[in-house]
């Protein structure tokens, strides 16, 4: 049986945002239940682990609800929900980054079709998995989200020129991988 709709289902979000600054926890699960699909995609393009994806969601909604008083604006409520996100997933790049250097991409495994999970969704991910943690950064906010290059830079704080040359590499090595993948398919 599906859920009943929220009190709030038909509000607008800034509207649900004040609320939800106040203290009031059915606004915030309506936050949530708008976002959390957007969220949990957003870490699995970042992570292609599922698992991990929906830790960091979780974890980016806890720290959004603790921080929520400190937005200014609340119809800037996207664009600083997304920028918890991002940080919830640098933050565990740099807390796992000993384990991400001892893991070596094997670039033919890595463009390679799941077993039983066919797909280009799935070949995406296997293949976004294979580039380095900042270049996928850079191209999922860039194709995924549609945010421009200056955009990440700001939102990511790296120099404009460096999401540039990570967009475009990331992109380059994604051809790459997605193409010897579908050579392969072909043999």
């Amino acid at each position: 049986m599906p859920a009943p709709p929220s009190a709030f289902a038909a509000s607008d979000e800034a509207l649900i945002v004040a609320l939800a600054q106040t203290g009031d926890r059915d606004a915030f699960g309506e936050l949530v239940r708008r976002r959390q699909s957007w969220l949990r995609n957003l870490m699995r393009r970042f992570c292609s682990d599922p698992d991990v994806a929906d830790d960091l969601a979780q974890q980016a909604f806890l720290l959004a609800w603790r921080d929520i008083r400190r937005l200014k604006d609340p119809r800037r409520f996207g664009g600083w929900f997304k920028r918890v996100a991002i940080n919830v997933w640098r933050q565990h790049m740099r807390s796992n980054e000993p384990a991400q250097h001892a893991l070596v991409h094997d670039e033919t495994s890595a463009a390679a079709p799941a077993a039983g999970r066919p797909g280009i969704a799935m070949d995406l991910d296997r293949a976004l998995a294979a580039l380095s943690d900042t270049e996928r950064l850079c191209l999922v906010l860039a194709y995924h989200e549609g945010m421009s290059h200056r955009e990440i830079a700001t939102t990511v704080e790296l120099p404009l020129g460096t999401v540039k040359s990570h967009v475009r590499r990331g992109g380059e090595r994604l051809r790459q991988l997605l193409f010897d993948y579908r050579q392969g398919e072909s043999r």
